[in-house]
């Protein structure tokens, strides 16, 4: 028998975003340019919320993610090799390009209540990897009465 809270969470909540804004990239020079939207899982286990993206190709240090109240905000770029930055290949010359280069981001309202103090990211494999503990209340408890 659990005595701990744990919320249910609806896909309508985690699909649920804030909308992403020039602000993101104010006081950069090419705030103008167009950002993708990252792909993302998330889930969640008994103890924490866990957020996966996969994100081959993007370096650590072109990584940003930052947590404000009940939202997770990842951002980065995924940077051309540097060959094609040298030597760019023209438009004419692909046959498909599906890939997103550029800005991205991503802004996640968390379903339920986490600790911020105790966020961990790591990445493996082109895989990030959030894991988000969550603050368990209890729902019932017994209270044991003192004599004096």
């Amino acid at each position: 028998k659990k005595d701990i809270e744990e919320p249910e969470i609806k896909r309508e909540e985690i699909n649920e975003e804030k909308p992403s804004s020039a602000k993101a990239t104010e006081g950069k020079e090419k705030w103008f340019e167009p950002e993708g939207q990252l792909a993302i899982d998330v889930y969640q286990t008994e103890n924490e919320l866990i957020i996966q993206s996969a994100i081959a190709g993007v370096k650590p240090e072109n990584l940003d993610i930052s947590m404000e109240d009940d939202v997770i905000t990842i951002r980065g770029r995924r940077e051309k090799s540097f060959e094609d930055a040298i030597h760019p290949t023209a438009p004419e010359n692909y046959f498909a390009q599906e890939c997103y280069w550029g800005l991205f981001s991503r802004e996640v309202i968390l379903p339920v209540e986490v600790d911020p103090g105790r966020v961990e990211a790591t990445m493996k494999e082109g895989i990030l990897t959030i894991r988000i503990p969550k603050i368990l209340r209890e729902r019932k408890r017994k209270i044991n009465i003192k004599r004096e």
